[in-house]
């Protein structure tokens, strides 16, 4: 098959499972908290090896405390490490948090800017808070934001053969609408918190199974026996617990 039939293939499939995740998850939306765009910066800095409901406990106390770049730039680096402890890495992040935010300060008017490339020269912002940043932020679909429930979704249903986020990303982009980047990554991760699991992926109950390349046996060198035992267990647990 030709490189051009390939895509095109991938395309078809990436649109139509598109389709089904917005009828899937109507209202995803990104699950942090925040009232500006320094608070979703600092959020998605939080987010990193940590779970969104964590950084949303975590937040209330810090933007009380510390609401704006202005504030976060001249914290007590302790005190700012003791109210993100329950983050992880809360050392690193707080070093980042408060250095993004001098920058923020110093060299961009104290106000968040909205260009991928000066987000990008932030401390502790790569391409992925950049993304969430500039499409919750300011409306801006600059790329996609891959994490690991978009890293791992996206290999199963063999939309990619990556696993660099950087390479995942460019093949996600060259598939789907731009007005849809955001959303994409929003609502796949929904899925992969609520059906694709990492360990144990409800591939019977899945409404992508028939798009999947990992449903049918075909991903990571599954066998397809083994995996329909899996999914005649999975379906039978599902139904058991239906009851």
């Amino acid at each position: 098959m030709s490189n051009t039939r390939k895509w095109s293939s991938q395309k078809q499939r990436a649109l139509e499972i598109l389709v089904r995740l917005k009828r899937l998850y109507p209202n995803a939306t990104c699950s942090l908290n925040y009232s500006t765009p320094v608070q979703l910066l600092v959020a998605t800095i939080l987010s990193a090896q940590c779970t969104d409901e964590r950084v949303n406990l975590v937040t209330p106390a810090l933007f009380s405390r510390f609401p704006d770049a202005p504030s976060l730039a001249n914290a007590e680096l302790t005190e700012l490490e003791n109210l993100v402890r329950s983050t992880g890495f809360y050392r690193n992040k707080a070093k980042n948090i408060q250095a993004a935010c001098r920058m923020i300060v110093n060299e961009f008017s104290g106000e968040v800017p909205k260009e991928m490339e000066q987000l990008l020269l932030l401390p502790g912002v790569a391409r992925k808070t950049a993304n969430v940043v500039l499409a919750h932020a300011f409306g801006i679909n600059a790329g996609v934001t891959v994490d690991t429930h978009v890293k791992r979704l996206s290999q199963r249903l063999g939309l990619t053969e990556h696993t660099e986020p950087i390479h995942i990303e460019q093949d996600l982009m060259r598939l789907l609408p731009q007005p849809d980047w955001e959303n994409w990554s929003i609502r796949l991760i929904y899925h992969g918190r609520a059906v694709c699991k990492a360990r144990n992926p409800a591939c019977a109950a899945c409404e992508l199974a028939d798009l999947c390349p990992s449903a049918n046996g075909e991903f990571k060198g599954e066998s397809t026996k083994q995996k329909r035992k899996e999914r005649s267990q999975l379906g039978k647990r599902h139904i058991l617990h239906a009851r």
